[in-house]
């Protein structure tokens, strides 16, 4: 068929259509490629997905376009797609894709997502999570060994706590740990359980770590344990991103001297086929949130800070360049105070709206003098991402 290739996987044919679509290009890879590499890692990457409803982040131009999130199957679809409901907090319900089998994964990859993004849940329990992740994001400006440090930090802190912590680069500038537990604790539990991993990480490591919500209090990095939530979903093992990394599972002797750089598709598809995949022994080995339930007890609720940090916002807006280029004109008019910012006091944000994302970027004066801080200013930008939403007059 012109301008479509058919390959096999899982026993199935998969129609790939524009198969010589560039995805990435920096590099050059084609959907085709993409294809390629997944159905070469296939055992891997069916592991991350299978059973799970999935929300689709279509790139449906490439990576250096901004891609949206489709939460609902498309109703056009061949029939061995399973889906399946899934109730968010908001009330509204979606069904979602499942990951079955590595055709669903290829059919997945042709609709242009690049990575794959499942819920922490297994159908037909869709209420009670087999996973415990633990996403570290740092601030700008982190370097690569404070993020390794924290990692081991994390997974010392869930051996402590009798569960089997699982570690992977994010394909990006963070790292994950996957931790697998029995199905019997609800979303908010599993979220407390995690909140308290991310309290005694930063406890221990309080020069690097942080445990904070709020952007603005940050410093160093980030134990994220909201990516437990209900309504979010973390990139699975062997997802491509973006950057045209993987993210990649590793064993934890690996860990302290990996380069996230060096995983590409070629590399990490070459890695499979000699060593397998160091998270084959995930299943079986699923442990108790009892003892961190314990922790998150004792650790009783979370002081406020009481301290305001002097934030003002300069964009919003629909795309992420015009944003930056927004804070590139708020400098060029506050060159002072531009200068006195480090790295983490620049916050962009990449807001999730109803069926894409949108950025928001602001600044944290905390480094300017009171008295040379600049005001708060009409924003250089001022998308609604909800406009089209609200009903009209």
């Amino acid at each position: 068929m012109p301008g479509a290739e058919i390959v096999e996987a899982g026993g199935r044919e998969v129609k790939i259509t524009n198969p010589d679509r560039v995805v990435f290009p920096r590099t050059g890879h084609t959907k085709l490629d993409l294809v390629r590499y997944y159905l070469s890692v296939g055992g891997g990457a069916l592991r991350g997905v299978a059973d799970r409803p999935t929300v689709l982040k279509r790139f449906v131009h490439g990576v250096d376009e901004e891609p949206f999130f489709q939460k609902r199957a498309p109703a056009k679809r061949p029939g061995w797609i399973d889906v399946a409901e899934f109730r968010y907090p908001s009330g509204r319900s979606a069904e979602e894709v499942v990951g079955r089998d590595l055709a669903t994964v290829v059919w997945c990859v042709n609709l242009g997502c690049v990575d794959l993004n499942p819920h922490s849940v297994r159908f037909p329990d869709l209420d009670h999570p087999d996973e415990l992740r633990v996403d570290l994001d740092p601030v700008p400006g982190v370097p690569w060994p404070d993020i390794i440090e924290v990692a081991l930090t994390a997974r010392d802190v869930l051996v402590e706590h009798d569960l089997t912590p699982f570690p992977k680069t994010s394909g990006s500038r963070g790292f994950h740990v996957y931790a697998p537990i029995t199905p019997d604790w609800t979303y908010p539990q599993v979220r407390r359980a995690a909140e308290a991993v991310a309290r005694e990480v930063e406890r221990r490591a309080p020069e690097i770590a942080t445990s904070h919500w709020w952007k603005e209090e940050r410093q160093g990095v980030f134990v994220d344990f909201n990516q437990n939530a209900r309504d979010r979903t973390t990139v699975s093992a062997y997802s491509v991103r973006p950057t045209g990394w993987v993210s990649t599972p590793l064993t934890w002797d690996e860990v302290p001297s990996c380069d996230p750089t060096e995983f590409t598709m070629e590399a990490v598809a070459a890695r499979f086929e000699e060593r397998g995949d160091p998270w084959a022994e995930m299943d079986g080995v699923e442990g108790s949130l009892d003892s961190l339930l314990a922790l998150a007890k004792a650790q009783g609720p979370r002081p406020k800070n009481p301290e305001k940090f002097p934030v003002i916002e300069i964009a919003r807006s629909e795309k992420k360049e015009p944003a930056l280029r927004a804070l590139e004109n708020w400098k060029r008019r506050h060159p002072e105070a531009a200068a006195r910012l480090e790295p983490a006091d620049v916050l962009v944000d990449s807001m999730r709206g109803r069926s894409s994302t949108w950025t928001r970027v602001r600044v944290n004066l905390q480094h300017v003098p009171e008295d040379e801080r600049p005001p708060q200013e009409p924003l250089e930008i001022d998308f609604d991402p909800w406009a089209a939403y609200r009903p009209g007059p």
